[in-house]
């Protein structure tokens, strides 16, 4: 292996950061309107978007994805080399400050990598059980020891959870206090978190690129209605919206006053299916309930022709993915035959559904509609969206509706917390097979990019046979702002690059 070293010098950002005072006007506070609440501010404790979208905001990284998503670009770390063996990882840290004013520094960063990885409450622990070990031998120089190669660990570095924690901060606050108000090196910090209500974040003075931040805050609204948020941006009492419904995206583009944002995205919807209850364990049953599932009339009923239909659980364009994997025909009648065979004729089904979200509900009416044509009753338990997680961990459910976007550029995330047998039981479906738990290990290791493809190529048409869950449909991400607001944007692994937005 080729030694690699990666460096950025950027002599006008580091005359700008020198000069005190010498910053963009700040531009007022931007208020967007969201479905779900923060869970936590507790990087390691969290895997929903919820979360991590704010996280980007308010924490820093050691390495970046690049406003595009297609790159890692230096964070926290300004270079980095990498051994000749693949194992040892040095990175140079730059001179940066946490919003307390204190500087960032590479023991920081070991607690903070090490505690992803060794802290029961962490649910990334087994993504970072390939370090060996994390020294610190100055204050910017950070040493990650490997205990194998490993393909996507450069990526795994730009995940929002394991982003850089002052480890004093957080010893001395405790865990649970540090998670209500954390203390970060992001571009804003955390003013005020009401639960259910509202995050409010103010612009970070110490961030290392604080000359980008021309807004003066941010505040993200919880309003899980769909309808109450459209109404609010078009009223002018909110700036920007997230998720908007498929149905009112073509009168939103008329309106003059709204720019709607159809972005990349890595997103995928699919249903999520509890192996832990019942006949739900057996994959005959599963495989019935995926021929009785009608996606086209999904996506042209309810994504007005802007999604398309899902085959895999790695979407169309990340990496590795497989265009030609399989999908099955819509035949509720050979499903029928199949649960009956199964020995599951007259199934009864419990389906979350996240209550106040327009598409979740269009989409539970239809899949009830069509699974009793195939002889199965579900019984729709509308919740608020808040709770729906709580209730997935807890294995109360017996199939939800639910979405994930990739975090990384590597397939490696997405496939450790869904076919990994990780902390997270397979994204709650309690799916079980040692095979493909043996595979998702193995294609970390490889680095041989060829040889690599194909498991992963192995690994979707292995979900796809034992049905892990049901692949529904990829979708653009869906917001909308007023006109008066600038670079407002979603890179394609979901994170809002505010500290480039502006309110004019």
């Amino acid at each position: 292996m080729k030694r690699k070293h990666f460096t950025v010098v950027a002599a006008g950002v580091l005359l700008a950061l020198s000069v005190v005072g010498q910053f963009a006007e700040a531009a007022g506070v931007l208020t967007i309107g969201r479905r779900e609440d923060s869970t936590t501010f507790d990087p390691i404790k969290s895997a929903q978007n919820a979360d991590n979208w704010v996280f980007s905001n308010v924490f820093d990284v050691l390495v970046r994805v690049d406003k595009n998503g297609t790159r890692l670009e230096p964070g926290l770390a300004q270079s980095w080399d990498i051994s000749p063996d693949g194992k040892i990882y040095t990175f140079n840290l730059r001179d940066a400050k946490f919003s307390d004013g204190a500087p960032v520094t590479a023991q920081d960063a070991v607690f903070s990598l090490l505690r992803i990885r060794d802290n029961p409450g962490s649910l990334w622990r087994d993504s970072y059980s390939i370090i060996e070990k994390a020294d610190a031998p100055d204050v910017h120089t950070l040493v990650i020891t490997l205990k194998n190669p490993s393909a996507p660990f450069l990526s795994q570095l730009a995940l929002p959870n394991v982003s850089i924690l002052p480890e004093k901060v957080v010893k001395s606050m405790g865990e649970e206090a540090f998670a209500e108000k954390p203390v970060g090196s992001g571009a804003f910090s955390v003013k005020q978190w009401t639960r259910g209500e509202k995050v409010v974040l103010v612009k970070n003075p110490y961030f290392w690129q604080a000359y980008r931040v021309k807004l003066d805050g941010v505040e993200w609204l919880t309003l899980p209605d769909d309808n109450t948020r459209m109404l609010k941006v078009q009223a002018g009492e909110l700036d920007a919206a997230l998720s908007v419904p498929f149905s009112r995206i073509a009168s939103l583009q008329k309106d003059p006053n709204l720019s709607v944002h159809l972005d990349r995205s890595t997103r995928e919807d699919h249903l999520l299916i509890n192996h832990g209850h019942g006949e739900l364990a057996k994959k005959e049953v599963r495989q019935a309930l995926d021929f009785a599932i009608d996606k086209t009339a999904i996506v042209d009923t309810v994504t007005f022709g802007f999604g398309h239909i899902a085959n895999s659980y790695i979407p169309e364009g990340a990496l590795f993915h497989y265009a030609d994997n399989l999908q099955r025909p819509y035949d509720p009648i050979k499903a029928k035959q199949m649960l009956q065979a199964a020995g599951a004729a007259d199934l009864k089904l419990n389906y979350v559904v996240n209550a106040g979200d327009e598409v979740d509900e269009q989409i539970a009416i239809l899949l009830q509609q069509q699974l009793a044509k195939a002889g199965v009753t579900l019984n729709l338990q509308k919740v608020d969206p808040s709770q729906s997680w709580d209730m997935l961990v807890a294995g109360q459910y017996d199939i939800s509706v639910m979405y994930w976007t990739n975090d990384i550029l590597d397939p490696d995330q997405k496939t450790t917390f869904v076919l990994g047998h990780d902390a997270n039981m397979n994204y709650m479906t309690r799916y079980h097979n040692d095979q493909v738990k043996a595979l998702v290990a193995a294609a970390r290791l490889e680095m041989n990019t060829a040889k690599r493809q194909q498991m992963y190529i192995d690994l979707q048409k292995m979900a796809k046979a034992d049905v892990n869950w049901i692949d529904l449909y990829y979708s653009p991400y869906r917001n909308v702002s007023r006109k008066n607001i600038k670079d407002f944007y979603q890179n394609p692994l979901g994170r809002f690059s505010l500290e480039d937005t502006e309110k004019l």
